[in-house]
């Protein structure tokens, strides 16, 4: 049995968005740390725009980009400007391993977003599978974050907050694209998403700058993160969107703890621990019920 092209290289795609978002866990906080969060998440999607945009005008997308700003534009907001701010602050106090296990919750807010706004009502073993999922959730914020304040002087819940409020933003734009914009290139919602970000972040930005010039380290990873993490790997992510639809699309975050989580131990020397990993399963287990990848073994009746 042979693979087509096309499936091949959505395959490989795939595992390198894969690759790319969980180095992104990494650079965030090697420049959040000297920036801060909400300076990290504007300049990010700023220079993303600026890697982005001579892109969209070569390939002549830009009255594409036009004719669809507002809804584009709002994409930003949603999927870049608000999940990268509260990422750039919880990987600032949990490990990035935790941040990355948590992130693999996007279907499932995807599932939830597309049941309540959609009318995508899910099957039993679907709603099975959000309630795997959520406790999953539930299981890993009780035993990895607690009320206590950690060294950076913040309590890791608001950190595991942060990170889930931020994977529900995520679940939410996915669902907009698809309801407003599912035929507009990659190439131009991306670029398209990251103007609106940087837009949406340039006054809080200005306001939190940082009282002393970051090192160069810091902007380097930025740079990294802005285009690599950010533009390169958008062009890809909308690409799978147009390609497999939204609810296949964002299962990337399945194998995206994998190599964060790989990073962390290697260059972070971050521990992972046993209850991370058993929650992260279960996390996944969830998620793949409730978008439809695995099956219970009943054939599940609407709810």
């Amino acid at each position: 049995m042979t693979t087509s092209p096309k499936i091949q290289r959505w395959q490989t795609e795939f595992l390198l968005l894969a690759m790319i978002w969980g180095a992104s866990f990494l650079f965030m906080r090697t420049a959040a740390v000297e920036f801060g969060a909400l300076l990290t998440a504007g300049l990010r999607v700023g220079i993303a725009a600026l890697f982005l945009l001579p892109l969209l005008l070569l390939r002549g997308q830009g009255p594409v980009l036009r004719a669809h700003w507002k809804p584009v534009f709002m994409i930003g907001v949603f999927n870049s400007a608000l999940p990268f701010a509260l990422y750039a602050f919880a990987v600032q106090h949990i490990t990035t391993g935790l941040s990355s296990i948590l992130n693999a919750t996007v279907p499932l807010f995807g599932a939830m977003v597309a049941w309540a706004w959609l009318g995508d009502r899910p099957t039993l073993s679907r709603a099975i599978g959000l309630g795997i999922g959520f406790l999953g959730v539930l299981l890993l914020a009780a035993g990895e974050a607690s009320f206590t304040p950690n060294a950076s002087g913040i309590a890791p819940l608001w950190a595991v907050a942060a990170c889930l409020l931020a994977t529900m933003s995520y679940g939410l734009s996915a669902n907009f694209a698809k309801r407003f914009i599912p035929h507009v290139p990659p190439l131009a919602t991306a670029t398209g998403s990251q103007m609106g970000a940087t837009l949406a972040l340039l006054l809080p930005s200005l306001l939190t700058l940082p009282p002393a010039s970051p090192s160069l380290q810091a902007w380097g990873a930025l740079v990294v993160v802005g285009v690599v993490s950010t533009g390169v790997a958008y062009i890809l992510y909308f690409r799978l969107i147009d390609q497999t639809g939204p609810a296949r699309a964002l299962t990337v975050t399945f194998l995206v703890p994998v190599f964060a989580i790989a990073y962390g131990v290697l260059l972070l020397d971050e521990h992972i621990t046993p209850w991370m990993i058993a929650c992260g399963v279960v996390i996944v287990v969830g998620t793949g019920l409730a978008i439809g990848l695995l099956q219970l073994p009943f054939r599940g009746a609407r709810t």
